[in-house]
């Protein structure tokens, strides 16, 4: 699928005025994501990292990035 570059940052344009939530909001909710996701075991101190490059790697594939 091939998205204009004009009409994806629009979108997100649209979406960041929608949303329209402080710097304390995101934090707080991430915060409470990043607790929940502890408290299931998903992640831990020791993996957090666990497959970053993995994931950086694909992103730059998807992109059409350059290492």
């Amino acid at each position: 699928m091939k998205v204009s570059k004009r009409k994806l940052n629009k979108f997100y344009q649209k979406l960041i005025e929608e949303e329209n939530i402080s710097h304390k909001k995101a934090l707080s909710i991430y915060e409470a994501l990043h607790k929940e996701a502890v408290s299931l075991g998903i992640i831990n101190s020791e993996n957090i990292l666990e497959g970053l490059e993995t994931d950086l790697r694909i992103a730059k594939a998807i992109n059409g990035l350059r290492s």
